[in-house]
């Protein structure tokens, strides 16, 4: 009898576990579940204005103007038109349009004139700066010393003020340089930003010193081990800084409005802000166009952005 009772106990244990197990399973799941739902609700959320830009890129000018032409309406005087009634938001276009392209594309060089404003005034920002940083990231990693320790926190602490804070300060050394309304007033700046030396440096600190040490020990000089070590192992790193330094100059504003006087070396970023009511509809086509760099970039290196960011070892297995 003592060993059915205790079988029984046991049984009844075992029943009682595997109950518990499957309600933190079920409940574990309708977590997941909600987390899901909610996660989706707010990515969806966040890409309406995307989607709304994208979809009415294809309508007409005709029917853009009557769903939106109310917020762009002036009084007499200038003055902005009260809305009373709701703005009509369509996101599937009655009739597929493909007008606004065509006047972007082949009617208005203007609008691809400033598109590779852009492309000029960003593309040598990202490559030098990834060169200015990978060299002084180097340079800090390899030689440390109180000084420099003082130079890093020095030239770091810039990433603490906004570009506003600045904009004063580079405008007077840019109009003493006589660069101003020049490509070279938004370059060097950008090109010196303190943002890519600081997460390379902390990234490339990761980095055993014991590599390196045995690298040395094998024969290999300063420039191989920052070329063959280095380098390779910061991929991530640069695909991060390549990508976060593109799309924050590819969508500035304040910097060409105020070192740049002529209105024709202004980006598009510049030149959307001022579409007027007529237009409307070609600012669709426009943002969209302009949305294709930051978003093909983004997508194609996703992979090294979230690497270069979360990493916390210094090799991988």
């Amino acid at each position: 009898m003592s060993k059915k009772n205790h079988t029984a106990n046991e049984e009844k244990i075992l029943v009682r576990k595997t109950a518990r197990r499957a309600r933190r399973l079920r409940a574990e799941k309708v977590r997941l579940v909600l987390i899901t739902v909610f996660a989706a609700f707010f990515a969806i959320l966040f890409l309406l204005p995307t989607v709304l830009t994208l979809a009415n890129s294809f309508m007409s000018s005709s029917e853009i103007l009557a769903n939106y032409g109310k917020i762009f309406s002036t009084t007499s005087t200038g003055g902005k038109v009260y809305i009373a009634e709701k703005v009509n938001l369509k996101f599937i276009p009655d009739m597929v349009s493909f007008s606004q392209y065509v006047t972007v594309l082949f009617k208005s060089p203007e609008y691809l004139l400033k598109f590779w404003n852009s492309v000029i005034l960003v593309v040598p920002i990202v490559g030098f700066q990834l060169l200015v940083a990978s060299l002084a990231a180097y340079s800090f990693t390899r030689y440390r010393g109180r000084f420099k320790e003082v130079i890093f926190f020095l030239y770091t602490i810039l990433m603490l003020m906004p570009y506003q804070v600045t904009l004063v300060p580079n405008y007077l050394v840019s109009g003493w340089l006589h660069i101003l309304n020049t490509n070279w007033a938004i370059w060097l700046p950008g090109i010196f930003s303190p943002f890519g030396v600081f997460l390379l440096t902390k990234f490339m600190r990761r980095i055993p010193v014991s590599v390196m040490e045995a690298a040395k020990i094998d024969g290999a000089g300063e420039w191989q081990i920052f070329s063959r070590i280095c380098m390779p192992l910061c991929k991530g790193a640069l695909y991060s800084i390549a990508i976060l330094v593109f799309i924050d100059y590819w969508n500035m504003v304040e910097q060409p409005l105020i070192l740049l006087s002529d209105a024709e070396m202004h980006p598009l970023s510049v030149f959307l802000s001022k579409i007027n009511k007529g237009e409307i509809g070609l600012a669709f086509a426009v943002a969209t166009i302009y949305m294709i760099p930051s978003l093909l970039i983004f997508l194609y290196g996703e992979d090294y952005l979230v690497e270069g960011i979360t990493y916390a070892g210094g090799i991988k297995g």
